[in-house]
């Protein structure tokens, strides 16, 4: 089994890492930290903050940076219960949101959070070389984004092949509705711009885990897109590839029962 694949295991399927029982183990939050430095605008300092939840006197951890769905539009950071309590950081990272920004801003801040957990996450006590990006819906677009188009995490001097994994929960890989929206698109009408993870697909891309739900109950087409994303990488030479399509589950928050049992 792939090292990326085990840590996963350990890190979502609740199999404690090193056999720390992590539920005796003490937790800090520390919230609403800004990512950015130097002159930021008034919307920066209101939504470019995030909340870092690490384990206390532990070296080493995996960190989990998570963003937040909402469309592009909306929505707020927040710790999922689900990676709490598992030897691991979190950091929940808010990002400016259309339309008081334009594209490409909400994927520039993800970046920016991500290139800010590498350069400090080992002062938490945290490995700078395991570090996860992840997200539902929105946020699992701005993940794939982050992690296939290098230029977003280069403009910080970080190689985006050096993020550990992605874990995308039922993003979209062609270009995001509201994205087509601010191009006068219809929503009906699906692009591949360079706004599309689509676009930048790779060879030798971090290993990624696609989580879809039902193809009947998902936002539609999302499940169709995935799975030709997830061929497209495997076309390219990805070896750490996989689509998951959970049965019986909708989109995005419905889906962490199936898949934080």
């Amino acid at each position: 089994m792939n090292n990326a694949l085990q840590l996963f295991i350990v890190l979502f399927f609740g199999i404690h890492i090193s056999g720390l029982n992590a539920q005796k183990q003490e937790y800090i939050l520390e919230e609403n930290l800004s990512y950015y430095n130097g002159s930021i605008d008034t919307y920066q300092k209101e939504r470019c903050k995030m909340d870092i939840y690490y384990p206390k006197n532990l070296e080493n951890f995996p960190t989990v940076v998570w963003l937040h769905g909402g469309g592009l539009k909306g929505g707020n950071k927040s710790i999922p219960v689900q990676l709490q309590e598992k030897g691991i950081a979190v950091i929940a990272v808010n990002y400016r949101l259309y339309p008081k920004v334009k594209t490409p801003v909400f994927i520039e801040d993800a970046a920016a959070a991500v290139a800010w957990t590498f350069k400090n996450i080992e002062s938490y006590g945290g490995d700078p070389s395991k570090i996860i990006v992840s997200g539902s819906s929105a946020g699992a677009y701005l993940t794939m984004m982050v992690g296939l188009d290098k230029t977003y995490l280069k403009i910080h001097g970080i190689d985006a092949d050096k993020i550990f994994a992605l874990f995308p929960l039922s993003g979209q890989t062609i270009t995001h509705f509201t994205v087509r929206a601010e191009q006068n698109t219809s929503r009906s009408r699906p692009v591949v711009d360079k706004f599309a993870p689509l676009y930048h697909v790779r060879s030798d891309i971090p290993p990624i885990f696609l989580y879809t739900g039902d193809p009947d109950l998902e936002s539609y087409g999302r499940v169709e897109e995935n799975a030709y994303f997830a061929k497209m990488l495997k076309v390219l030479g990805n070896k750490n590839v996989k689509h998951i399509i959970l049965g019986g589950y909708g989109h995005g928050k419905e889906q962490y029962d199936a898949i934080f049992p």
